[in-house]
């Protein structure tokens, strides 16, 4: 922090500051300059905003079957009976399934990760749902009569964790006999799903090819 912001005349702002300066993205000089807003608002704005943030962190559940986000025990997508429930795209996080519901294109149910496989991370497959989401493909290919019913699509970004993550599910799910996919390579190496314009990422998923390990 600057020397023009190391002294503050209220040890309670700085502490706002510092709070909000933790935030991601948020250097000192914004934080000091949210503070000072909220410092501003009427208590009631304030008050709503804090007791928001409180129920988020407090409130919020992972849904039981494909980990997204939910106020209940299954999120919406997941009870919406009108989706295909043959078709799980497995995406890495919360974001990349909003960005790929904003396009659509997409009628299938997913599957979240949580991350990807990253050893220079210290992530590993036990630390994401891939466990999840083999017991998840064993249900679906018990309900069939053809393994070929089900398709799972990898809509990871093209970058080498994700490569490797992909080709960790496939050799995990490949036993089972269903189809595998992956997006059409619309997406640049290394691109995220989430930074991807909707027209892109659309005709990814509609255009969606075999899997080749």
């Amino acid at each position: 922090m600057s020397s023009v912001y190391e002294k503050y005349p209220s040890k309670l702002l700085e502490n706002a500051v510092d709070a909000i300066g933790s935030l991601p993205g948020i250097g000192s000089r914004s934080a000091l300059r949210l503070a000072l807003y909220l410092l501003r608002q009427p208590s009631e704005n304030v008050h709503h905003f804090t007791e928001a943030i409180d129920a988020l962190r407090d409130g919020v559940r992972y849904c039981r079957n494909c980990m997204m986000i939910s106020d209940s025990d299954e999120c919406s997508i997941c009870s919406d009976r009108s989706r295909d429930r043959r078709t799980v795209c497995v995406v890495e996080n919360v974001r990349d399934v909003m960005s790929i519901e904003d396009t659509g294109q997409y009628h299938g149910l997913y599957h979240v990760l949580g991350g990807i496989i990253s050893p220079i991370n210290g992530v590993g497959p036990s630390d994401i749902t891939i466990d999840r989401l083999s017991e998840r493909v064993a249900e679906l290919v018990a309900g069939t009569d053809d393994p070929q019913d089900v398709e799972i699509i990898m809509a990871l970004s093209g970058d080498v964790e994700g490569e490797t993550t992909a080709f960790y599910i496939y050799r995990k799910i490949a036993p089972y006999g269903v189809k595998i996919s992956t997006l059409a390579r619309g997406l640049g190496f290394g691109d995220d799903l989430e930074y991807a314009d909707g027209l892109t990422l659309g005709r990814s998923i509609v255009n969606r090819q075999i899997f080749k390990p």
